[in-house]
């Protein structure tokens, strides 16, 4: 397939007005000297300074340059989204808009994806220019979604990646999802997914737009990730599984309730009433949850089963006379 432009650069931003002319210097500098076709692609995120007038003076000198701004700040995984949309590059880079990301790298990540054949490569700052504040809770956060996604990267939530265009164009980036890219992809049969070294600036102008709840949203993201992704296609498989093992578990303490006081099975002597015993109570309790479980699994899945997409599956390539 013949694409336009051997890189895409995709940039999300938010108030950089001081920053951008350096860094699409920088871009443009790294490009022509190895000679390869590139559009950059600058998405202002609601900025409140002049960084839309920016980016559209870089626009009018370089028609390599081209920017999409938004009218509100939604966030850098809706930036993402909408350059990943317009991108037409072979290879899709992304990089934050700071000058903490190195365009030198750019070569490097291209030679991964284009030639060692990965579909995603991400970016390790293992040296960072970061206070305490922020490394502490990123090592937390990194090691949570090691964890849970079986990923083994160190730096999931670095600005600077590659990605083949088919990746770009397939995965669904949304709410504060931006940060598990690479755990989207995996769930959407990208399994070749590479790890960089990369060499992290020191912030030279501004400041973070970042804050410490960012890592709670983040978790709370990476647990619906983790769900949906699984789960999508067959909900009964969830709600059902657990429906049916806490309808199980009430049923199973009722029915040694109810031995218990036909037979007497008291180690005190004393006879009671069923409904005078805690257990009871929780038993009870797990039933009703059991059942709602399943009801919900059952709904879910009925949901899923009207739904225009539950056929919708990513095909990697054709060949033959198959109609796409």
């Amino acid at each position: 397939m013949q694409y336009p432009y051997d890189i895409s650069v995709v940039v999300p931003l938010f108030n950089e007005e001081e920053s951008l002319p350096e860094l699409v210097r920088w871009i443009r500098r790294v490009m022509h000297a190895h000679e390869f076709s590139y559009e950059i692609i600058l998405v202002d995120d609601g900025s409140t300074d002049r960084s839309w007038d920016v980016i559209q003076d870089l626009s009018a000198d370089d028609n390599t340059v081209k920017g999409i701004s938004f009218n509100r700040n939604y966030g850098k995984s809706a930036a993402l989204h909408m350059g990943f949309q317009r991108c037409a590059g072979e290879v899709v880079i992304t990089m934050d808009a700071d000058l903490q990301d190195s365009p030198d790298e750019i070569p490097a990540l291209y030679d991964m994806i284009k030639h060692q054949k990965y579909d995603l490569v991400s970016g390790w700052k293992q040296k960072r220019f970061d206070p305490l504040s922020k490394t502490i809770p990123t090592k937390l956060f990194n090691a949570a979604t090691r964890k849970l996604s079986g990923i083994q990267l160190h730096d999931f939530n670095c600005g600077l990646k590659a990605y083949r265009q088919l990746v770009v164009k397939t995965i669904d980036v949304h709410g504060e999802m931006h940060r598990y890219i690479p755990v989207i992809a995996k769930w959407n049969g990208f399994t070749k997914i590479g790890e960089k070294v990369v060499q992290h600036q020191e912030r030279k102008y501004g400041t973070t737009k970042f804050g410490l709840e960012r890592f709670v949203y983040g978790f709370l993201d990476l647990l619906s990730i983790s769900f949906v992704s699984r789960f999508k296609k067959r909900p009964m498989h969830f709600f059902g599984t657990m429906g049916t093992l806490m309808f199980i578990v009430g049923l199973g303490i009722t029915i040694w309730l109810i031995v218990q006081k036909l037979f007497g099975l008291y180690t005190d002597g004393r006879v009671r009433d069923i409904v005078d015993q805690p257990l009871f109570f929780l038993a009870l309790v797990t039933v009703i949850l059991g059942v709602q479980l399943f009801l919900a699994g059952f709904l879910a899945e009925m949901v899923s089963m009207a739904s225009s997409k539950k056929n919708e599956y990513l095909v990697r390539d054709r060949v033959g006379s198959v109609k796409a």
